[in-house]
């Protein structure tokens, strides 16, 4: 009669990241390949200073934030258009109240 019993709860399913383009090995490689470099002085970058390239890696692989960077908008422009819009509909919310149900 009951639909669900609290003596045979089910666990959820455990959330499994199986990268499919990563291979450990390969980037420890170049890895140490890029030290031993910087080391015998073929790479002019200190090793003080470095820093790992993933900066705009993200957006690379999104179709929709790649647009709006290419239309030359950053977080603070979206963040305006945003606030711009929740004035507006509070604007428009005031204005039919006070037209319909005062």
């Amino acid at each position: 009669m009951a639909l669900f019993s609290f003596y045979s709860v089910r666990k959820p399913r455990q959330f499994e990241h199986k990268p499919i383009y990563w291979d450990p090995r390969k980037e420890a490689l170049e890895e140490r390949t890029r030290k031993i470099k910087r080391e015998l002085g073929v790479l002019d970058e200190p090793l003080e200073n470095y820093k790992p390239d993933i900066k705009g890696k993200f957006i690379e692989g999104t179709t929709h934030l790649k647009k709006s960077q290419m239309k030359g908008e950053d977080m603070r422009s979206r963040k305006y258009k945003n606030v711009r819009l929740a004035v507006v509909l509070a604007v428009l919310a005031a204005l039919l109240w006070v037209l319909f149900f005062r």
